[in-house]
């Protein structure tokens, strides 16, 4: 039996600090700064800049898709060649490089920023997927929930941390500043180049590779690999449920992720200090959702944590509709001043605090629900149920948004929390956690 010990100090902060270091491009390429920048400056078809959207939520879901392609078979390999961390670092790099080459993308260059925007997010996505292939080796079951908590929340507060310098030095998202907030891709690119070393230094890489079979490709292998994993899920069928039900909350968030603050200037249309002040407030309040939420998930279970947090975010969905709406109420039947900024801001804090808890929490259950022996394996498949996620998530609001405008399309979000609530009922916590320890204990083969 392989007995799962907590690692190191230094390793589970070594694998926290890639959370850290990418939050770069999550925060500054995909939520605060570029996909403004993509819509109503580089494409810029004002007044309702619906083309913008439709191309970001195309160049998005396109990174996505290959995502989805890739990660199963790359985590079959990884698993059989003992090479997360190569994997890994490729990713990296393929992620650095094509980032800083957002530089060049201006006003009547839409198709790189498309091109780029399709391999960066590729890079980054799965990315995502090898460093959770690390999680199921860094402890045992009762303390990962609190490992992933905590490397959300450091993500977070990397988040916060990569975008000091956009704030103080670059500025606001605008034509007349195009030149100077046109390096926010290089910034988020060196931030996220060094502040992943410590994950190269200290992350050990668990396994023994093992020699290919006689005539098979490292390609051939990584097949016929997922092929088994797909064959046998029946055996883990809650973690089969888990990804179903991930598969629509991640839609979900995958829009909110890539189209708040695209929503904040569009539908709501805050001012910079607002804008500003908001992003801060979103940092904060998802490294608590995430670091408070881990310990949460490790007293009640995660599965009743994770649909938990499903209801939040129908909740937040819900109230990010209403913004306007109650913006008016409070004017005109209390005679309050209340702005539909201001009221997005505490709207802001609920979805927050949603973001950090459900992100980490069907990672930490992917966590005990995968045999060691198979954990990047199964981790590929977390990664493809997110990602196909994405591409689903943001076709669908892109078309939606076409048709009828930003503002109506947010609602299909509260359909797709709702679905991942509904099906999350099937999840029994117990059950998967001992499926994994059977197979971990040798009593299950594959």
């Amino acid at each position: 039996m392989t007995a799962r010990v907590r690692a190191p100090r230094r390793e589970i902060f070594g694998w926290a600090m890639f959370d850290f270091a990418n939050q770069s491009y999550t925060l500054l390429i995909i939520t605060v700064v570029f996909g403004d920048l993509f819509t109503r400056v580089i494409v810029g078809d004002a007044p309702d800049y619906r083309l913008g959207n439709l191309l970001w939520s195309l160049a998005l879901a396109s990174g996505y898709l290959l995502a989805v392609i890739c990660s199963p078979v790359a985590g079959a390999i990884m698993d059989y060649t003992a090479s997360k961390k190569r994997f890994l670092f490729a990713s990296y790099l393929l992620t650095v490089l094509a980032t800083a080459a957002l530089y060049f993308v201006a006003p009547g260059y839409a198709w790189l920023g498309v091109l780029l925007l399709i391999l960066s997010n590729f890079a980054y996505s799965i990315g995502e997927s090898f460093i959770a292939g690390f999680l199921p080796g860094l402890g045992p079951p009762e303390d990962l929930g609190k490992i992933s908590g905590f490397g959300w929340s450091l993500g977070y507060l990397g988040g916060m941390a990569s975008a000091v310098f956009v704030l103080l030095v670059l500025g606001d998202v605008s034509a007349e500043n195009f030149e100077r907030i046109r390096w926010v891709g290089p910034w988020a690119a060196v931030f996220f180049l060094i502040a992943a070393i410590p994950t190269f230094l200290w992350v050990r890489e668990r396994g023994r590779a093992r020699p290919l079979p006689a005539g098979q490709g490292y390609l051939r292998l990584g097949l016929v690999r997922v092929g088994q994993t797909v064959r046998h899920l029946r055996a883990h069928r809650d973690l089969a449920v888990l990804l179903f039900s991930v598969f629509f909350s991640m839609s979900g968030i995958s829009i909110i992720i890539t189209y708040a603050f695209i929503y904040g200037a569009q539908v709501i249309q805050w001012d910079e200090s607002t804008r500003t002040l908001m992003f801060v407030l979103v940092q904060i309040t998802a490294a608590i959702g995430a670091f408070g939420f881990g310990f949460v998930q490790d007293r009640i279970g995660a599965r009743r944590t994770y649909s938990l947090t499903l209801l939040m975010w129908i909740l937040a969905i819900l109230l990010i509709y209403l913004t306007p709406l109650l913006s008016e109420l409070a004017q005109d039947r209390l005679g309050l001043n209340w702005a539909a900024q201001d009221i997005f801001l505490v709207v802001g804090c609920v979805a927050g605090l949603s973001l950090g808890a459900c992100q980490s929490t069907t990672r930490t259950l992917v966590g005990l629900f995968a045999p060691l022996s198979r954990a990047a394996e199964l981790f590929g498949f977390w990664g493809l149920s997110m990602k196909l996620a994405g591409v689903f998530g943001l076709l669908v609001i892109g078309l939606l948004q076409a048709l009828f405008g930003l503002h109506a399309a947010i609602l299909f979000c509260i359909l797709l929390f709702a679905a991942a609530l509904l099906i999350a009922r099937g999840i029994n916590e117990e059950r998967g956690r001992a499926v994994a320890a059977a197979h971990d204990a040798g009593q299950a083969q594959w």
